[in-house]
Protein backbone atom coordinates (compact mmCIF):
# COMPACT_ATOMS: atom_id res chain seq x y z
CA UNK A 1 0.00 0.00 0.00
CA UNK A 2 2.79 2.70 0.96
CA UNK A 3 5.97 2.46 2.25
CA UNK A 4 8.76 4.61 4.51
CA UNK A 5 9.30 7.12 1.60
CA UNK A 6 7.48 8.13 -1.51
CA UNK A 7 10.27 7.00 -4.21
CA UNK A 8 10.42 3.62 -1.61
CA UNK A 9 7.29 1.82 -2.73
CA UNK A 10 6.70 -1.09 -0.15
CA UNK A 11 3.87 -3.66 -0.46
CA UNK A 12 1.92 -4.12 2.78
CA UNK A 13 -0.91 -7.16 2.56
CA UNK A 14 -2.98 -7.88 5.54
CA UNK A 15 -5.53 -10.97 5.21
CA UNK A 16 -8.71 -11.46 7.13
CA UNK A 17 -9.69 -14.90 7.35
CA UNK A 18 -13.27 -15.90 8.84
CA UNK A 19 -12.39 -18.20 12.02
CA UNK A 20 -8.61 -17.86 11.01
CA UNK A 21 -5.65 -15.52 12.45
CA UNK A 22 -4.59 -12.43 10.92
CA UNK A 23 -1.93 -12.01 8.89
CA UNK A 24 0.36 -9.31 7.64
CA UNK A 25 3.34 -9.41 5.17
CA UNK A 26 5.97 -6.70 3.59
CA UNK A 27 7.16 -7.81 0.44
CA UNK A 28 5.66 -10.94 1.01
CA UNK A 29 7.80 -11.10 4.48
CA UNK A 30 5.72 -11.96 7.69
CA UNK A 31 5.37 -9.32 9.83
CA UNK A 32 5.74 -10.16 13.47
CA UNK A 33 3.72 -8.05 15.30
CA UNK A 34 0.74 -5.39 15.43
CA UNK A 35 3.92 -2.65 15.97
CA UNK A 36 5.56 -3.55 12.84
CA UNK A 37 2.25 -3.08 10.83
CA UNK A 38 2.17 0.44 12.49
CA UNK A 39 5.29 1.24 11.32
CA UNK A 40 5.19 0.19 8.21
CA UNK A 41 1.60 1.39 7.04
CA UNK A 42 0.47 4.58 8.51
CA UNK A 43 -3.52 4.81 8.98
CA UNK A 44 -5.61 7.82 10.23
CA UNK A 45 -8.75 6.37 10.56
CA UNK A 46 -12.56 8.98 10.84
CA UNK A 47 -15.38 7.13 11.89
CA UNK A 48 -18.44 8.65 13.49
CA UNK A 49 -17.53 7.27 17.61
CA UNK A 50 -13.94 9.49 16.68
CA UNK A 51 -16.05 12.90 17.41
CA UNK A 52 -15.18 11.65 21.25
CA UNK A 53 -12.03 12.95 20.63
CA UNK A 54 -13.27 16.37 20.78
CA UNK A 55 -16.90 15.90 22.84
CA UNK A 56 -15.43 12.90 24.75
CA UNK A 57 -13.72 13.16 28.10
CA UNK A 58 -10.53 14.22 28.69
CA UNK A 59 -8.86 10.62 28.62
CA UNK A 60 -10.19 10.15 24.79
CA UNK A 61 -8.48 13.13 23.79
CA UNK A 62 -5.19 12.49 25.87
CA UNK A 63 -4.74 9.05 24.05
CA UNK A 64 -5.48 10.64 20.77
CA UNK A 65 -2.74 13.17 20.84
CA UNK A 66 0.01 10.45 22.33
CA UNK A 67 -1.11 7.99 19.05
CA UNK A 68 -0.26 11.01 16.92
CA UNK A 69 2.90 11.64 18.70
CA UNK A 70 3.93 8.55 18.40
CA UNK A 71 2.98 8.72 14.62
CA UNK A 72 5.03 11.96 13.85
CA UNK A 73 8.28 10.98 16.06
CA UNK A 74 8.28 7.25 15.80
CA UNK A 75 11.14 7.65 18.27
CA UNK A 76 9.02 8.63 20.91
CA UNK A 77 6.50 6.17 20.41
CA UNK A 78 6.80 4.36 23.41
CA UNK A 79 6.62 7.14 26.10
CA UNK A 80 3.09 7.37 26.67
CA UNK A 81 3.15 3.89 27.75
CA UNK A 82 6.21 3.98 29.82
CA UNK A 83 4.96 6.95 31.44
CA UNK A 84 1.98 5.09 32.27
CA UNK A 85 3.39 1.72 33.54
CA UNK A 86 5.29 4.20 36.06
CA UNK A 87 2.43 5.51 36.82
CA UNK A 88 1.34 1.96 37.55
CA UNK A 89 4.25 0.77 39.45
CA UNK A 90 3.89 3.73 41.96
CA UNK A 91 -0.13 3.17 42.34
CA UNK A 92 0.37 -0.22 43.15
CA UNK A 93 3.42 0.70 45.87
CA UNK A 94 0.83 3.24 47.35
CA UNK A 95 -1.33 0.05 47.68
CA UNK A 96 0.83 -1.85 49.66
CA UNK A 97 1.75 0.78 51.45
CA UNK A 98 -1.63 1.34 52.62
CA UNK A 99 -2.01 -2.55 53.74
CA UNK A 100 1.06 -2.58 55.31
CA UNK A 101 2.76 -4.51 53.28
CA UNK A 102 5.81 -2.25 52.02
CA UNK A 103 7.17 1.44 53.44
CA UNK A 104 7.32 4.79 52.06
CA UNK A 105 10.87 4.25 51.11
CA UNK A 106 9.84 1.34 48.24
CA UNK A 107 7.75 4.62 46.48
CA UNK A 108 10.68 6.64 45.77
CA UNK A 109 11.87 5.05 42.64
CA UNK A 110 9.01 5.40 41.09
CA UNK A 111 8.09 8.78 42.61
CA UNK A 112 11.57 9.32 40.64
CA UNK A 113 10.51 7.36 37.33
CA UNK A 114 6.95 9.28 37.05
CA UNK A 115 8.68 13.18 37.81
CA UNK A 116 11.43 12.00 34.99
CA UNK A 117 8.89 10.03 32.27
CA UNK A 118 6.38 12.78 32.96
CA UNK A 119 8.19 15.64 32.38
CA UNK A 120 9.31 14.37 28.66
CA UNK A 121 6.31 13.67 28.21
CA UNK A 122 4.75 16.99 28.62
CA UNK A 123 7.28 18.10 26.37
CA UNK A 124 6.30 15.77 23.90
CA UNK A 125 2.83 16.75 23.81
CA UNK A 126 3.82 20.20 23.78
CA UNK A 127 5.79 19.74 20.44
CA UNK A 128 3.27 17.85 18.44
CA UNK A 129 0.76 20.28 19.88
CA UNK A 130 2.71 22.66 18.58
CA UNK A 131 3.30 21.34 15.50
CA UNK A 132 -0.75 20.35 14.63
CA UNK A 133 -1.68 24.00 15.28
CA UNK A 134 -1.08 25.70 12.79
CA UNK A 135 -2.18 23.06 10.03
CA UNK A 136 -5.23 21.97 11.94
CA UNK A 137 -6.31 26.13 12.01
CA UNK A 138 -5.91 26.21 8.05
CA UNK A 139 -7.72 22.86 7.36
CA UNK A 140 -10.50 24.38 9.82
CA UNK A 141 -11.25 27.49 8.75
CA UNK A 142 -11.68 25.87 4.95
CA UNK A 143 -14.45 24.20 6.27
CA UNK A 144 -15.79 27.44 7.55
CA UNK A 145 -14.36 26.60 11.59
CA UNK A 146 -13.09 30.21 11.97
CA UNK A 147 -10.38 30.36 15.01
CA UNK A 148 -9.81 26.99 15.15
CA UNK A 149 -6.84 26.17 17.95
CA UNK A 150 -5.22 23.79 20.05
CA UNK A 151 -4.20 24.26 23.58
CA UNK A 152 -2.37 21.98 26.22
CA UNK A 153 -1.52 23.86 29.49
CA UNK A 154 0.24 20.59 31.40
CA UNK A 155 3.06 21.39 34.17
CA UNK A 156 5.75 18.45 33.76
CA UNK A 157 5.57 16.44 37.64
CA UNK A 158 8.26 16.84 39.98
CA UNK A 159 9.44 14.45 42.81
CA UNK A 160 8.71 17.72 44.68
CA UNK A 161 5.46 18.28 43.41
CA UNK A 162 4.99 14.54 43.91
CA UNK A 163 6.45 13.69 47.57
CA UNK A 164 4.36 17.14 48.88
CA UNK A 165 1.00 15.29 48.27
CA UNK A 166 1.82 11.80 49.25
CA UNK A 167 -0.07 11.22 52.06
CA UNK A 168 -3.13 12.67 49.88
CA UNK A 169 -2.31 9.95 46.83
CA UNK A 170 -1.96 7.20 50.27
CA UNK A 171 -5.34 7.92 51.15
CA UNK A 172 -6.92 7.58 47.54
CA UNK A 173 -4.14 4.89 46.51
CA UNK A 174 -3.32 6.51 42.95
CA UNK A 175 -0.88 9.10 41.95
CA UNK A 176 -2.68 12.60 41.84
CA UNK A 177 -0.30 14.57 39.58
CA UNK A 178 0.87 14.31 35.98
CA UNK A 179 0.47 13.81 32.62
CA UNK A 180 -1.90 11.50 32.78
CA UNK A 181 -4.78 13.71 34.21
CA UNK A 182 -3.80 16.91 31.69
CA UNK A 183 -6.27 17.62 29.05
CA UNK A 184 -5.52 19.42 25.23
CA UNK A 185 -8.42 22.36 24.19
CA UNK A 186 -9.79 21.94 21.18
CA UNK A 187 -11.44 25.29 20.51
CA UNK A 188 -12.89 27.75 18.09
CA UNK A 189 -13.31 31.20 18.07
CA UNK A 190 -12.27 31.02 21.77
CA UNK A 191 -15.24 28.28 22.38
CA UNK A 192 -14.48 25.14 23.97
CA UNK A 193 -15.68 22.78 21.20
CA UNK A 194 -16.14 19.79 23.64
CA UNK A 195 -18.99 21.91 25.89
CA UNK A 196 -20.11 24.89 22.85
CA UNK A 197 -19.51 23.09 19.78
CA UNK A 198 -22.33 21.76 17.36
CA UNK A 199 -21.86 18.45 16.48
CA UNK A 200 -20.99 19.60 13.03
CA UNK A 201 -18.57 22.05 14.80
CA UNK A 202 -17.23 18.99 16.48
CA UNK A 203 -17.00 17.13 13.08
CA UNK A 204 -15.41 19.19 11.47
CA UNK A 205 -12.28 19.33 14.06
CA UNK A 206 -11.53 16.20 14.08
CA UNK A 207 -11.54 16.26 9.98
CA UNK A 208 -8.93 19.16 10.74
CA UNK A 209 -7.29 17.41 12.97
CA UNK A 210 -6.92 14.02 10.72
CA UNK A 211 -6.12 16.44 7.59
CA UNK A 212 -3.05 18.26 9.83
CA UNK A 213 -1.71 15.23 10.89
CA UNK A 214 -1.29 13.84 7.49
CA UNK A 215 0.26 16.84 6.27
CA UNK A 216 2.89 16.88 9.00
CA UNK A 217 3.12 12.99 8.59
CA UNK A 218 4.20 13.56 4.70
CA UNK A 219 6.47 16.52 5.71
CA UNK A 220 8.31 14.61 8.46
CA UNK A 221 8.48 11.00 7.02
CA UNK A 222 8.18 11.76 3.35
CA UNK A 223 5.05 9.53 2.34
CA UNK A 224 1.68 10.00 2.65
CA UNK A 225 -0.59 7.83 5.51
CA UNK A 226 -3.58 5.93 4.51
CA UNK A 227 -6.88 7.42 5.03
CA UNK A 228 -9.99 5.45 6.03
CA UNK A 229 -12.86 7.75 6.28
CA UNK A 230 -16.14 5.45 7.73
CA UNK A 231 -19.34 7.59 6.75
CA UNK A 232 -17.67 11.07 6.57
CA UNK A 233 -19.87 12.62 4.22
CA UNK A 234 -23.26 12.26 5.46
CA UNK A 235 -23.28 14.95 7.64
CA UNK A 236 -21.50 17.68 5.57
CA UNK A 237 -23.27 19.61 3.34
CA UNK A 238 -22.49 19.97 -0.08
CA UNK A 239 -19.46 22.55 -0.20
CA UNK A 240 -18.01 20.87 2.76
CA UNK A 241 -18.10 17.63 0.81
CA UNK A 242 -16.11 19.49 -2.20
CA UNK A 243 -13.83 20.97 0.25
CA UNK A 244 -12.73 17.62 1.82
CA UNK A 245 -12.51 16.00 -1.70
CA UNK A 246 -9.53 18.72 -2.53
CA UNK A 247 -7.69 18.08 0.60
CA UNK A 248 -7.64 14.28 0.31
CA UNK A 249 -7.05 14.71 -4.03
CA UNK A 250 -3.48 13.45 -4.38
CA UNK A 251 -2.44 12.37 -0.90
CA UNK A 252 -1.85 8.76 -1.78
CA UNK A 253 -4.96 6.42 -0.52
CA UNK A 254 -7.91 7.81 0.84
CA UNK A 255 -10.77 5.42 1.55
CA UNK A 256 -14.09 6.78 1.45
CA UNK A 257 -17.68 4.87 2.75
CA UNK A 258 -20.97 6.26 2.15
CA UNK A 259 -24.22 4.95 1.85
CA UNK A 260 -25.49 6.22 -1.86
CA UNK A 261 -22.77 6.70 -4.25
CA UNK A 262 -24.52 10.37 -5.03
CA UNK A 263 -23.24 11.65 -2.23
CA UNK A 264 -19.43 11.10 -3.81
CA UNK A 265 -18.03 15.16 -4.44
CA UNK A 266 -15.84 14.00 -7.07
CA UNK A 267 -15.62 10.54 -9.33
CA UNK A 268 -13.72 8.25 -7.36
CA UNK A 269 -10.20 6.69 -9.12
CA UNK A 270 -12.34 3.18 -8.17
CA UNK A 271 -15.77 2.49 -6.93
CA UNK A 272 -16.93 -0.58 -5.12
CA UNK A 273 -20.56 -1.24 -4.20
CA UNK A 274 -21.01 -3.78 -1.55
CA UNK A 275 -24.64 -5.65 -1.66
CA UNK A 276 -25.79 -8.70 0.17
CA UNK A 277 -22.46 -8.82 1.85
CA UNK A 278 -20.75 -9.06 -1.71
CA UNK A 279 -18.44 -6.33 -3.05
CA UNK A 280 -18.51 -5.41 -7.07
Amino acid sequence: MQGRRADAPVGVEVKLEAGAAKHATLNGAPLRSVEQLRAELTTLVFTPDRLGVVKGAPAARRAYFDRALGRLTPARAQLPADYGGAVAQRNASLRRLLAGASTRDAIAPWTQQVAELGAQLVVARREVLELLGPPFAEHAAAFGLSGAELRYDGEPPTVELLESRLDRDLERGVTGAGPHLDDVLVAAAGRDLRSFGSQGEQRLAVLSLLLAEADLIVERRGFPPLLLLDDVLSELDPDRRRILAERVAGRGQTLITATDPAMLPADPDQLVEVRDGTAR
